[in-house]
C-alpha cells in the first residue's frame, strides 16, 4: 500500500524504558495524520486495521486508538458495515469553512495590529521574507509549510487561546486539501501580494486594514479552489466528448 518505517522503532530512538500503550498510539496517530497530509494515504482510502498494524510493526490494539484519535479529528471516517476511511474534503464543504476562517483569522489580524511589539513585527518580517523567497522560486510545498507557519504565528501573537484552539481544530480539515489552491496558474504569486497587503497593514498598527487583508486572502484561496473545480469538471467534460466526436468525423 506504502512503504513506512516501524513506528515502534521510531519511537523507541532515543528514549529510556518501556513505550506505553497510549503514547504508541499517539506516535502510531501522528504517522497516520502526516500521511494523510502528505496524501501518501489519499483521500477515500480504505483503512485496514490489520494492514496497517503489519506495515508499522505494531498490534492492531495502537492502530484502533490511533484511529479513534483521527476520527476526532475529523480526518478519518468509519463507515456501517464497510470499515474506515479516509475523509474526502469536497469543495462544498471547504465553501463553508473557508468564510469561518476568514472571520476568525480576520480578527486574529486585526488584534495582532493592535497588539504585535516592534519584536513581534521583526518576527513577522523574518517569516514574510522566506514567504517572498519561495514565491519568487515557485516552490509550492515550501509555501505552503512557510505560510502555515507565518498564520500559526499571527495566531501566537493574538493572545486567545480559546481562538488558536478552534482554528487549530479547523486548520486541521483544512490540511486535508495542502496547498491544492496553490495549483492555480499565477495563485502563489496574488498570494504573496495579498501578504504584501497584510504585512503594510499591520506594520502600520491599522486594525480594520489587516482584518480586511486577511478576510481577502482567505477567501481569495476559496476562490482559487472554486476555479480549480471548475476546471477539472471542464477538462473531465472534453474528456468524455472527445471519443464521439472521432466518431462523428469517422462517419
Amino acid at each position: 500500500m506504502y512503504t513506512v518505517c516501524t513506528v515502534q522503532n521510531a519511537v523507541s530512538a532515543g528514549r529510556r524504558g518501556p513505550i506505553s500503550r497510549s503514547s504508541l498510539a499517539q506516535q502510531v496517530a501522528d504517522h497516520l495524520r502526516q500521511e494523510i497530509y502528505d496524501r501518501r494515504l489519499a483521500p477515500g482510502s480504505h483503512l485496514d486495521e490489520t494492514e496497517l498494524a503489519a506495515s508499522l510493526g505494531v498490534s492492531r490494539t495502537p492502530v484502533r486508538e490511533a484511529l479513534r484519535q483521527l476520527a476526532a479529528q475529523g480526518l478519518v471516517e468509519t463507515r456501517s458495515r464497510r470499515g474506515c476511511f479516509v475523509t474526502e474534503l469536497t469543495l462544498e464543504d471547504q465553501r463553508e469553512i473557508f468564510p469561518i476562517m476568514a472571520r476568525l483569522e480576520g480578527w486574529v489580524a486585526h488584534e495582532v495590529a493592535k497588539k504585535a511589539t516592534a519584536a513581534d513585527l521583526a518576527r513577522l518580517r523574518e517569516l514574510h521574507a522566506r514567504l517572498e523567497r519561495l514565491a519568487a522560486a515557485e516552490d509550492v510545498d515550501r509555501y505552503w509549510e512557510a505560510n502555515y507557519a507565518f498564520h500559526v504565528a499571527l495566531q501566537d501573537l493574538a493572545g486567545n487561546r480559546w481562538l488558536k484552539n478552534i482554528l487549530g481544530e479547523l486548520r486541521r480539515k483544512l490540511n486535508l486539501a495542502r496547498h491544492r489552491s496553490l495549483k492555480l496558474p499565477g495563485r502563489i504569486h496574488r498570494s504573496i501580494a495579498e501578504h504584501r497587503a497584510l504585512m503594510r497593514a499591520l506594520a502600520g498598527r491599522r486594525p480594520e486594514e489587516a482584518e480586511a487583508a486577511m478576510r481577502h486572502h482567505l477567501l481569495s484561496q476559496l476562490d482559487a479552489l472554486t476555479r480549480l473545480e471548475a476546471g477539472k469538471k471542464e477538462k473531465d467534460l472534453r474528456t468524455v466528448r472527445e471519443p464521439h466526436r472521432r466518431e462523428e468525423d469517422r462517419k
